[in-house]
């Protein structure tokens, strides 16, 4: 024990300071947000903090999202808001936490649901029903959603029928796990954990022996098949004992830990098996271009692809990030070039159909409502789309009056409709 520390602790206070002091006399008590004694008066001289610790000071409450505004009498956000993390004030919640309030918590309360506002997950009144918390049951033992145990064999002694192998099909839509992931026992004739190919990550907010993704001991496993898996938030990676695995040492599990020292990979490793050509050297979680971490070239719906002009009936563009895209549906296709440079049907590179100022459309505008009363067009013999005459109530042939739809009932009484638009086909046509 430091000689400053002994004598603070052998230290009698005076009656006033209440059992925390730094000296003898009423006027060296310790701050009253203190906890087991101080090296002075000051909120910043504690050794430890009876309720939080504000980035050095020690205060009661942390600073909270609202304050009030004694002028405009109204609660106002905080611009020095902070979250209660334990027992510190923390600017923002871990990544693996959720935010309640001025709070991080593991876990929503059971009257609230885990939504996503800008980036940050927080808990909201259900306004009704809420989602329910799941429950699996493996070999008799009750577990919290996702940490699982399967036992695919049957257990006579607690009378537990066998797993039945199809029923793991309905984590085919997990795409986030909130705790762990643990697999110590798998159907024989499964040889990855394939219905979990849709998850994306894993939060880690309550650990399994300081592990978040545990493989162990599983023979039939050989390769991992967990092609979306890109974050674990929290916790570590631990796979043994799994004589037939391949392929999990090409991942490159620093693009998808929190942090470096947390990969703890005890494996086996088997020659002969290496990843498709179009996997990026973050490595794949089995065989086949759909199993990669990330591709060399582009991606299309989660399987690399050589380039995102190789389907000649499609209409397709590559994002920035590699990502092969629809065009928009009025785009002609090009082959052997780019169809379209975005989403957009003004971003065509030719036209399917017809083309109105920058758009590709399957017809002109026809009584469509714009800024200076009603639009009609009519299709010239580029393609393009041009106005009618000003005079033109129901559409036209041509930029005349005399083109106008309903305009040759004053030459020769009344035509349907119908029939002028057959004649203006037969002109555009010729």
């Amino acid at each position: 024990m430091s000689p400053i520390l002994e004598r603070m602790t052998k230290t009698v206070c005076a009656p006033q300071c209440n059992g925390r002091c730094f000296g003898q006399n009423p006027s060296e008590c310790c701050h009253i947000e203190c906890a087991g004694g101080c090296t002075g008066p000051l909120d910043t001289d504690c050794f430890a903090c009876r309720n939080f610790n504000n980035s050095g000071p020690c205060v009661p409450l942390c600073p909270q999202p609202l304050i009030y505004n004694k002028h405009t009498f109204k609660l106002e956000p905080n611009p020095d808001a902070k979250y209660q993390y334990g027992s510190i004030c923390v600017a923002q919640c871990p990544t693996n936490f959720v935010v309640d309030g001025s709070s991080c918590v593991s876990n929503c309360p059971i009257d609230k649901m885990e939504v996503e506002k800008n980036g940050v997950k927080r808990c909201e009144p259900c306004g009704g029903l809420c989602p329910k918390v799941f429950y699996l049951a493996f070999n008799g033992c009750f577990l919290p959603a996702f940490c699982l145990f399967p036992s695919v064999k049957s257990d006579k002694y607690n009378g537990v029928p066998p797993l039945d192998p199809e029923k793991l099909k309905i984590f085919n839509t997990v795409q986030e796990i909130t705790d762990v992931l643990c697999i110590q026992s798998w159907p024989e004739n499964m040889s990855d954990l394939s219905v979990f190919s849709n998850l994306q990550t894993i939060q880690g907010r309550t650990l399994y022996k300081g592990y978040s993704l545990l493989v162990m001991r599983i023979p039939s496993l050989t390769s991992l098949g967990l092609r979306s898996l890109r974050k674990i938030n929290d916790g570590s990676v631990y796979i043994t004992g799994n004589k037939n695995l391949c392929y999990h040492n090409t991942v490159n599990w620093t693009r998808i830990l929190s942090s470096i020292k947390s990969c703890s990979s005890v494996c086996a490793v088997n020659d002969g098996q290496v990843c498709d050509p179009l996997c990026s050297s973050d490595g794949c979680w089995g065989p086949g271009p759909d199993q990669c971490m990330s591709c060399k070239k582009y991606s299309r719906g989660g399987t690399c692809v050589d380039s995102c002009l190789e389907c000649r009936k499609k209409r397709e563009f590559a994002t920035p990030s590699g990502e092969c895209m629809p065009c928009h549906p009025e785009c002609k296709v090009q082959e052997g070039k780019e169809t379209c440079t975005g989403p957009g049907a003004d971003q065509c590179v030719a036209c399917a159909s017809l083309q109105d100022g920058p758009h590709c459309v399957s017809s002109c505008p026809e009584g469509v409502m714009g800024e200076e009363g009603v639009i009609f067009k009519y299709p010239n013999k580029q393609g393009h789309c041009e106005p009618c005459h000003i005079n033109c109530t129901q559409g036209c042939c041509g930029p005349r009056i005399e083109d106008c739809v309903g305009s040759a009932r004053y030459i020769s009484g009344y035509v349907s409709p119908l029939v002028l638009l057959n004649i203006c086909q037969m002109i555009l046509t010729f």
